[in-house]
């Protein structure tokens, strides 16, 4: 029954995408509610569906006309929902309010709460995420996220929620701890402090590959002694100057100050809502998302009993192919003829096994002469994974036909081995055994392709 459920949810979720992206956003809005319906726990859902409410609304910042008005009767369920401690029943009143105006900084709060006490961490964070992007200086909201950010080890942006709480709170003594307490903890892991047995060990695995930091501006005597300090003077001299935010953000982006670059972009979008700034702040979050990655995995991987350690892991990784789906989709969106983001996407649709809308947009980025055989190998994974090996068959063949070890060794060996087992399967051994010969030539080790051609060859 639960994998019917899955089944449904991903139905619809592929329903709303598609009809989105026909601009039918009513439509579009419907199903996607039902696949967070079916799946609240999915992220990726509630990711597609609050996008989808915002361009129906064309990204207006404040949904419905008489939005306030429509949305005080769920307001007010929510409240009596809430004393009974039916969490489950927040959320989805929560949702349904938010189709009047996503963008609702208590309503995405009120969701993101629900989902944290019902253990759907990825989406509570995603919830207060997007509440804290229509008001930053929440308290409550900041705190929230903070922990939460905590437990899965994304030190760096908790600490900047705590940094908004003790700027709004400068007497809020768990803020100040708790920044403390994070700068610490984030340097542990960088750095390797745990494991050190010795001083000397703990600056040599702090300063391992630490990018070189130009002086600082409180070092700065004047101008021409930091391009930082420069930068912000720009800044403090004209604050509607974007170039001069863009150009602070890309040398914090250089030195590796990733939520300084962040926060930097944000202020330039605020300025100038320019698609390009936007896709550039989109950039930096992800590079932060993979650099928390990194950081979760050495941790699990350092103590494999970890449990905490494993499952923040993975949901770290979810956590970042949610958000590459969702801005590659925009990216796509935005650019249709640009082959190489369809892959890219495809790519990602692929670990999510939602093969079917991987297919199309594989299908679209043939005619890209530089990733050709990039894309017909995974046309070929493609239609293995639905069962089509005729047709996967096919796209392997073709890419035969325009791979060389040479460019592609990794990939010159997975087709040739690939077609080797479809030639077995097919009974077709003369083929079988041509294509564990290409492999074996390039690499004796690779898989079992000599144990296959051994077998082949003594007719067994």
């Amino acid at each position: 029954m639960a994998a019917d459920k899955k089944k449904i949810a991903a139905d619809c979720w592929k329903k709303g995408n598609d009809a989105a992206l026909q601009g039918q956003f009513d439509y579009a809005v419907e199903m996607l509610s039902q696949s967070v319906k079916l799946e609240p726990e999915n992220r990726l859902f509630r990711e597609t569906l609050r996008g989808v409410e915002r361009r129906k609304y064309k990204d207006n910042k404040k949904g419905a006309s008489m939005a306030a008005l429509s949305i005080k009767p769920a307001q007010m369920s929510i409240a009596n929902e809430k004393r009974k401690e039916n969490w489950a029943a927040v959320d989805q009143l929560a949702e349904g309010a938010l189709k009047v105006n996503p963008w609702h900084a208590q309503l995405n709060a009120e969701m993101a709460n629900a989902c944290s006490r019902l253990g759907y961490k990825e989406c509570a964070i995603f919830g207060y995420r997007t509440a804290l992007a229509s008001e930053p200086d929440s308290v409550p909201n900041n705190t929230a996220l903070a922990y939460l950010l905590e437990d899965r080890g994304e030190y760096n942006e908790a600490i900047e929620c705590w940094k908004r709480v003790y700027k709004i709170q400068p007497n809020n003594g768990e803020a100040r701890s708790k920044i403390t307490q994070l700068a610490a903890s984030s340097m542990m892991d960088r750095g390797g402090y745990e494991g050190a047995k010795n001083v000397r060990e703990v600056m040599t695995g702090y300063d391992y590959n630490r990018p070189v930091k130009s002086k600082a501006p409180a070092d700065a005597d004047g101008p021409g002694m930091s391009l930082e300090a420069d930068l912000q003077r720009a800044i403090r001299k004209d604050p509607s100057d974007v170039d001069a935010y863009l150009k602070l953000a890309d040398f914090y982006k250089r030195e590796n100050r990733l939520a300084e670059a962040a926060e930097t972009f944000e202020k330039a979008v605020s300025i100038k809502p320019d698609p390009s700034i936007r896709e550039q702040l989109e950039d930096v979050q992800l590079l932060m998302l993979k650099q928390n990655l990194d950081i979760a995995k050495q941790a699990a991987g350092d103590n494999a009993e970890d449990e905490v350690a494993r499952k923040n892991s993975v949901e770290l990784a979810n956590e970042l192919l949610s958000r590459e789906i969702e801005v590659y989709s925009s990216r796509v969106e935005h650019y249709p003829k640009n082959l190489r983001l369809k892959y890219e996407l495809a790519q990602r649709l692929m670990r999510r096994k939602n093969f079917p809308e991987a297919i199309k947009l594989l299908q679209q980025s043939t005619t890209d002469m530089r990733i050709t055989v990039d894309v017909l190998t995974a046309l070929g994974e493609c239609f293995l994974r639905e069962d089509n090996k005729v047709v996967a068959r096919l796209q392997y063949e073709r890419a035969a036909e325009k791979v060389t070890h040479e460019h592609h060794p990794d990939l010159f060996k997975k087709i040739h081995y690939t077609l080797g087992r479809l030639c077995e399967e097919a009974k077709e051994r003369e083929k079988a055994e041509a294509h564990y010969n290409e492999v074996l030539a390039v690499d004796y080790d690779y898989r079992d392709a000599l144990k296959r051609l051994q077998a082949l060859q003594s007719g067994k």
